[in-house]
């Protein structure tokens, strides 16, 4: 049985990046989100079909988390020069174009590893995207088969129900009551 993570402190990761200018290379650790929200998901691999409606969504509603004192990184166990290509691919050809966040190389694998999200035989992510809060816990995951992208809408409400503060029913959006604990 898989270890649980929410509720404890993220895995600690450094990678490399390939920023979404798609020119430069960075580096990124866990460390340089403490005191933002971030939410880091992965994605199978560069090149397919599904993956690039999720990073695109995301990179397009890029300042809405932005708005929510938020960050965004995407990450595979592609090499940062593939991610580069892939930014460097014009959107008419499956390609991404630039993107208002970076992409995270896991070559290695251990990040995806210590997320829970590896398949070791086939050496790729599942989808799986965390939140996690400005103190590095966290606060949030799902995963989910490599066929089915991911709602921004829904991250994007999840993010405010976990700031709010409250208890949050089903179906909750920002501006309606939360519960009170009795």
């Amino acid at each position: 049985m898989a270890e649980r993570l929410v509720g404890k402190k993220a895995p600690y990761f450094e990678m490399e990046t390939a920023l979404g200018n798609g020119e430069e290379f960075g580096k990124v650790s866990l460390n340089d989100y403490k005191g933002k929200w971030l939410v880091l998901f992965f994605y199978p691999l560069d090149f397919t079909f599904v993956c690039p409606t999720e990073i695109i969504a995301m990179s397009d509603a890029y300042e809405q988390f932005q708005d929510l004192d938020a960050e965004i990184l995407g990450a595979s166990t592609d090499s940062k020069h593939s991610h580069r290509a892939w930014i460097n691919t014009p959107r008419d050809s499956n390609g991404l174009g630039r993107l208002n966040y970076p992409l995270a190389a896991d070559y290695t694998k251990s990040v995806a590893r210590d997320y829970g999200i590896l398949i070791e035989e086939e050496g790729v992510a599942l989808r799986g995207l965390f939140i996690i809060d400005p103190e590095g816990e966290l606060k949030y995951q799902v995963v989910n088969h490599l066929d089915v992208g991911r709602s921004v809408e829904e991250t994007i409400r999840v993010l405010q129900a976990l700031q709010s503060g409250g208890l949050c029913p089903a179906n909750w959006k920002p501006g309606q009551k939360t519960l009170t604990a009795k």
